[in-house]
């Protein structure tokens, strides 16, 4: 047990006596409005699991979409799942019956999952720009670059990514320590928020934080912003108009999914320099970053992706065919 989570403390009305243990507040200021909140997170994370997952079982199940931007449309969603297992049940806890205390190796493992998924999430949309540089600037080696060998490193890539960068956060915060409230402001146990409770020097850690931000947000939106340079460059040098909006369709997912993605990102650091924006603003904006994306993901390439689409819907009539015939 980290020496942080064994100091006495003093308990509030919503913390155990234990030391090692946390409480989640939910969203301070809203409590009236938690069990009105929890319809729109039930509704995210259903529309979460079931899309995802048939995203997952069409891609699987259709060999014409074993493709290098179906496979890391793949690792997106398997990214998105595993984000949304490690908040929404909590959320869910807390928004319904108040069920915020945690222990303190669990609350370490949520940040440390909730953090790395959502650099693993930045990495894979990294590569999927990229697929669609090579796929527009390169698309005679589309094949030779993009092998089964070279997705897979990449999957590998992200997952080590994200797992290395925030592998120092639990340890940074287990040198700090908590003499006065355990109670986190917040619906999950977010990195600054676990870190502003500390009673010590938490420099090295607000440092920390922010760099490893940087380094994923910045440098992966400086490099899919490249990528798009190139990209436009390469299309405006088509000279058929039909050339260039098909090619410009085929980066309309994914361009759908990186502001989807990164523009609730942005809005990470009001909560380190928003100092008047209210609480409760900076803990909603930080849930509709980890609720929204891994929701609409899917629909995004549900909708806008005709080889998903059709896959999509030829089961759906299928399953009405079948219903039929079975009520004959």
């Amino acid at each position: 047990m980290p020496r942080a989570f064994v100091q006495p403390m003093e308990s509030p009305n919503h913390t155990n006596l234990d030391p090692s243990v946390f409480f989640l507040l939910g969203i301070p200021g809203l409590e009236q409005f938690h069990s009105w909140l929890s319809l729109p997170v039930c509704c995210l994370g259903t529309a979460t699991v079931v899309g995802n997952i048939t995203i997952l079982v069409v891609v699987a199940t259709e060999p014409a979409l074993h493709k290098p931007v179906y496979l890391f449309l793949c690792m997106l969603s398997t990214i998105d799942l595993a984000a949304s297992f490690s908040t929404v049940p909590k959320l869910l806890a807390i928004l319904w019956c108040g069920a915020g205390h945690i222990s303190a190796s669990a609350c370490l493992a949520q940040m440390f999952f909730i953090h790395a998924f959502c650099m693993m999430e930045s990495t894979v949309l990294l590569a999927m720009a990229f697929d669609r540089y090579v796929a527009i600037c390169h698309p005679l080696r589309y094949a030779t670059i993009l092998t089964d060998t070279i997705i897979f490193r990449i999957g590998v890539v992200a997952m080590v990514r994200g797992s290395i960068l925030m592998l120092p956060c639990p340890f940074l915060i287990g040198r700090l320590s908590f003499c006065q409230s355990h109670v986190i402001p917040h619906t999950y146990c977010e990195h600054m928020a676990v870190v502003k409770l500390a009673c010590g020097d938490t420099r090295p850690n607000r440092v920390y934080g922010l760099t490893a931000a940087l380094l994923v947000i910045g440098v992966d939106l400086f490099c899919i912003g490249l990528s798009y340079v190139f990209i436009a460059r390469a299309v405006l040098r088509l000279s058929s108009h039909e050339a260039r909006s098909k090619a410009l369709g085929t980066c309309g997912s994914h361009v759908c999914v990186i502001l989807i993605s990164y523009t609730p990102a942005l809005f990470f650091f009001t909560h380190r320099f928003g100092r008047h924006v209210p609480l409760h603003i900076h803990i909603l904006l930080a849930n509709v970053y980890l609720l929204f994306p891994p929701a609409l993901n899917p629909m995004v390439y549900g909708v806008k992706t005709k080889e998903i689409r059709e896959r999509v819907v030829s089961v759906f009539q299928r399953g009405q065919g079948t219903g039929v015939k079975v009520s004959e």
